[in-house]
């Protein structure tokens, strides 16, 4: 199996298209030519890391946080420790592969995944991603609309939630008329024309859109095809940030906090007072989430629980909604269980049982709490 095979896969899950768009997602180095042993999966990349892989004949290595984020301006090998690294990762002829906000905005991805530790159940977006949708219109012959509609899902038209090949279709009559210098298919140049033809609708997202409309020029029977590219305001069900859920049984805010502490393996986090209510409904944002306090309010949540918290966030939230910066870490870590069943099942479905998917097993986490 080539790296070019696995990402496909994944990027069809979380597309690089989805992500924020000054983010570094995708192939950071190596070649998708690359035949792939073994691969490891972690939050960053850095020289430990990069160790383990090695001992464990890793070749292909997943990371959530992109190794190489900013433009690079030189590498100095003697001074700076990223240099060295990419250095060391070119001599060993490994592959580094990054879904980052894809993998925040993606379903059963950060946030989905941070949901199911918390052991939250009916888990949906807590913000639906929107106007990044098109929906595309081809008039088709009908004796050529199942190959149309076909080669438009094989391109990524037609998703919607857990549904695919989604379409709408109507009867009509085309007309056209051709130059002389036109080649018709039905009928002939210079006269008026009426054909049975199909509406067919489908809708898009952003970043297939190219593919589409590409799959539309190569299977349309028209010399000129017809269509039209429409954009959207529709809340794209698909991609969004963060998560809610509800708990099974409801608890008081002290012993949610505990449940928190528990489910994420953590012994410290800060947190700010909620409204003294019993805690059933929760949303959750892995990373950087607290711009999405008031939405996770206006949801009707009942805690909020995210990292990177600024203090006046904490004023903010005070006796509206219960919220804990759990660390930013802490509130990803759990994804690299998501994409190891994903890799894991893609490999089963290709038959690939010789190739071995490990988590990094240390802690690249920087954060250290003193004790006194």
């Amino acid at each position: 199996m080539t790296a070019a095979d696995l990402t496909k896969y994944l990027e069809d899950w979380a597309p690089p298209g989805s992500a924020w768009e000054r983010d570094n997602v995708g192939l950071q180095i190596g070649s998708g030519a690359g035949k792939i042993k073994n691969i490891l999966l972690c939050l960053e990349l850095n020289e430990k890391v990069l160790n383990e892989a090695l001992q464990k004949n890793c070749n292909f290595i997943f990371t959530h946080h992109p190794l190489i984020f900013n433009p690079i301006k030189r590498l100095d090998t003697e001074k700076d420790s990223q240099a060295r690294l990419i250095e060391a990762i070119i001599k060993n002829n490994l592959i580094v592969y990054s879904a980052h906000t894809n993998l925040d905005f993606t379903k059963d991805g950060v946030s989905f995944e941070l949901a199911r530790i918390l052991k939250l159940k009916n888990i949906r977006f807590l913000e639906n991603e929107e106007s990044n949708q098109f929906k595309v219109v081809i008039y088709v012959p009908a004796d050529n609309v199942e190959d149309i509609s076909t080669a438009i899902f094989d391109a990524g038209a037609g998703l919607i939630g857990e549904y695919n090949s989604c379409s709408f279709r109507t009867n009509g009559t085309g007309t056209f008329k051709g130059s002389k210098n036109s080649n018709p298919v039905i009928g002939k140049k210079e006269l008026l024309e009426t054909v049975d033809e199909i509406r067919l609708e489908a809708i898009v997202d952003a970043w297939n859109l190219k593919k589409v409309l590409n799959a539309i020029s190569k299977n349309h029977p028209y010399e000129e095809p017809a269509f039209d590219v429409i954009p959207l305001k529709n809340k794209n069900v698909n991609y969004g940030a963060g998560a809610i859920g509800e708990l099974d049984i409801e608890m008081t805010e002290k012993v949610f906090l505990s449940h928190v502490a528990k489910c994420l393996r953590i012994k410290n986090f800060k947190y700010s007072d909620g409204r003294g209510k019993k805690i059933k409904k929760v949303a959750v944002c892995g990373g950087s989430g607290s711009e999405l306090l008031k939405i996770a309010i206006s949801s009707g949540a009942d805690a909020f629980i995210t990292a990177d918290i600024k203090y006046h966030t904490y004023h903010d939230a005070q006796d509206r909604i219960l919220l804990i910066d759990a660390g930013h870490f802490e509130t990803e870590i759990f994804a690299m269980n998501s994409v190891e069943k994903k890799i894991k099942k893609f490999l089963d479905d290709e038959l690939e049982d010789r190739i071995k998917v490990f988590q990094y097993s240390g802690s690249t986490n920087p954060i250290k709490f003193y004790k006194q």
